[in-house]
């Protein structure tokens, strides 16, 4: 892959409009080129088509998709360690001068037992639905008075 088309790339991954156009005149390609940009990253224009740019652009989002995404592995960790009372939270308190100051406070006592709650659900410690089994007799009259 050229210089300039990992550059068209990545201005493409950039704008949030996913605008090849615009990609491609950041770049530095000429505007007769650039209207051309995204029948480069279209199978459906096989003169035009450059699939490693497609690949390339495919991968990129893929690792900004797992970065930004947590698994269930992180989302049981943060919610153990609300539990167990590792975080704070930030709130605002009156200071000795009279204005407003930022202070580190535990977690409450409803948050970590929200946090409890959730891993719960998770392990399936709490049944909620009752199970009723047997035989349930079933009698069918044909004697029905009107």
């Amino acid at each position: 892959m050229k210089a300039q088309e990992k550059d068209f790339a990545l201005n493409y991954l950039k704008d949030p409009k996913r605008n090849a156009y615009k990609a491609a005149k950041d770049a530095g390609y000429a505007e007769s080129t650039a209207k051309d940009a995204s029948k480069w990253l279209n199978p459906k224009e096989p003169k035009k088509f450059k699939p490693y740019l497609k690949e390339f652009i495919e991968k990129k989002l893929a690792e900004i998709e797992s970065e930004k995404t947590a698994d269930a592995k992180e989302v049981l960790e943060y919610l153990t360690s609300v539990m167990r009372g590792e975080h704070t939270e930030q709130v605002l308190k009156l200071s000795d001068e009279g204005g407003q100051v930022i202070a580190d406070i535990n977690v409450s006592e409803k948050d970590r037992l929200k946090a409890a709650e959730l891993i719960g659900k998770r392990y399936g410690l709490f049944k909620e639905n009752v199970d009723v089994s047997g035989s349930i007799p079933v009698v069918i009259c044909d004697d029905v008075k009107e």
